[in-house]
């Protein structure tokens, strides 16, 4: 089982440079970003970082095609493998639905999954050639090169995918593997895992050879009362953007989270989180102690065959920063990095 860091680019830069080195020292995967404009820009962070680590693999989990062109998706992944020594990779979707209503983008209108597939395709291309030539729905190029070349001989490229079945059947059949964002049960993983295996059998392949990665939530300290406090806060803002059939997936009824979710839209955070109850935090979330982290991954999540945690840190200031709460007993991130490689990583060995 890997293990990932998932950085939210909103502490002070040098905080999260720092953060991102001790992860590197502890041996975790990769350092993953959000590419959206709430945040700071994670390909300018990830090119300083990639100077300061020396095997930590960074990238977008995920870059939103709707508002990211592809062929500069492309050429930013090129640019960061050359400066990380081959270190670079990149999760693609359509993007955070939210985000782009406030570009004013009705995302049902834009075909989000045809538009995904094809701009995997160009950026495939672009990487793999440094050229390319098309013409399909959504992009189109004319001999469009560049000299952005990457080290790897091949940047792995993956899809992010929440509602399924046809994106977790794409991820399977054209990417290199799948981070399903927001999930905890085991329904809800083998059902993100059935489909990916159709699509990699489907295009010939070994879907256990597959990047399956659970992007999750994730709060842990010694005291578990405390983390899975932090993790209720910032339950509601994430579950505002899964679908009603994976809620359902995770064993919650869309009826229970709507007032929760008409709050959060209505920007009453705090209102929010008072009406974010316990049962569906803990639900929604890979918090507590490490033990009790270590077996929520053990039972929900590791048997589906998910092969990457991908850990959402959740932290003081990252509750702070979101909610205006100060929970002054929580773990600060650097702490939860350590105890993830001590207490959980080896109980996952």
């Amino acid at each position: 089982m890997r293990f990932s860091y998932a950085l939210l680019p909103d502490y002070p830069l040098q905080d999260s440079l720092a953060s991102i080195r001790l992860a590197d020292e502890l041996g975790f995967y990769a350092c993953y970003a959000a590419d959206e404009t709430w945040h700071k820009d994670l390909w300018l962070l990830f090119a300083v970082a990639a100077g300061q680590t020396r095997t930590i693999r960074l990238g977008p989990s995920v870059s939103p095609v709707t508002l990211r062109e592809p062929t500069l998706i492309a050429q930013a992944l090129a640019t960061l493998d050359e400066l990380s020594g081959g270190r670079a990779e990149a999760v693609l979707s359509s993007g955070n639905f939210g985000l782009l209503a406030q570009y004013g983008i009705d995302w049902t209108r834009t075909r989000p999954l045809s538009r995904v597939k094809e701009a995997l395709h160009v950026v495939r291309t672009l990487l793999d050639e440094g050229a390319i030539t098309h013409r399909g729905d959504f992009y189109t190029y004319d001999g469009l090169f560049t000299f952005a070349r990457p080290v790897q001989e091949r940047v792995p490229l993956k899809l992010g995918a929440m509602r399924g079945p046809k994106s977790f059947e794409a991820a399977g059949e054209l990417s290199d593997g799948c981070h399903h964002a927001l999930s905890y049960t085991a329904e809800a993983h083998e059902y993100a895992v059935r489909h990916i295996r159709a699509g990699a059998e489907r295009a010939g392949k070994d879907w256990r050879s597959l990047d399956i990665g659970a992007w999750v939530v994730f709060a842990t300290g010694p005291d578990s009362r405390t983390a899975k406090e932090a993790a209720r806060s910032m339950v509601g803002i994430y579950a505002s953007s899964m679908p009603e059939e994976q809620l359902r997936r995770n064993g919650v009824d869309p009826a229970e989270l709507k007032p929760v979710i008409e709050a959060i839209g209505a920007g009453d955070l705090a209102r929010g989180i008072e009406l974010t109850t316990p049962e569906v935090a803990e639900r929604l979330s890979v918090a507590g102690t490490p033990e009790e982290c270590a077996e929520k991954i053990r039972t929900q999540i590791a048997p589906s065959g998910v092969n990457h945690i991908i850990c959402a840190i959740t932290d003081r200031r990252l509750v702070r920063a979101f909610t205006g709460r100060d929970l002054d007993a929580v773990a600060d991130t650097d702490e939860q990095l350590r105890l993830i490689s001590e207490q959980i990583m080896p109980a996952m060995a």
